[in-house]
């Protein structure tokens, strides 16, 4: 199984916004969204990516075909300050869940992106938090 982690282009942007419809749409189910009037539930923040250093987005192919992305930002929720890393988003395909993609992606991400970090989800997405706490405690030991 190769799991490639691309930073997405400029070029990319497409590609990202369309996987980001998918996601939403995943996502409706927890906080409500209903799509808007053209049918799309859009992501203000997508354009951000390219332009501030403290945002980066990336795609996730499995055997060269796309899986899901990751948007990482420097952000601390809790003070406002940049002082810590920041899972903004994470999908994967629902094909690919359940497979290791996620927490590979996960642990590479972490790797590249060295320091403190905040990894948050809504109390409504259960299967999230599992998710989370298996990654955050397999990579950590224990130790969060």
């Amino acid at each position: 199984m190769a799991i490639d982690i691309q930073t997405a282009t400029p070029a990319d942007k497409p590609i990202l916004r369309n996987l980001m419809e998918l996601y939403l749409y995943d996502f409706s189910e927890f906080d409500g969204a209903d799509p808007e009037p053209d049918g799309l539930y859009g992501y203000p923040y997508l354009d951000l990516y390219w332009v501030e250093e403290t945002r980066h987005p990336f795609l996730i192919r499995k055997d060269g075909k796309l899986a899901g992305f990751v948007l990482v930002m420097r952000y601390n929720y809790l003070s406002g300050e940049p002082d810590c890393w920041v899972i903004a988003e994470f999908f994967v395909l629902r094909k690919y869940r359940s497979s290791g993609v996620g927490e590979f992606v996960a642990q590479q991400v972490f790797d590249r992106f060295p320091g403190d970090w905040q990894v948050a989800q809504i109390a409504e997405n259960g299967s999230a938090t599992i998710f989370w706490r298996k990654v955050i405690q397999r990579y950590t030991g224990g130790k969060f």
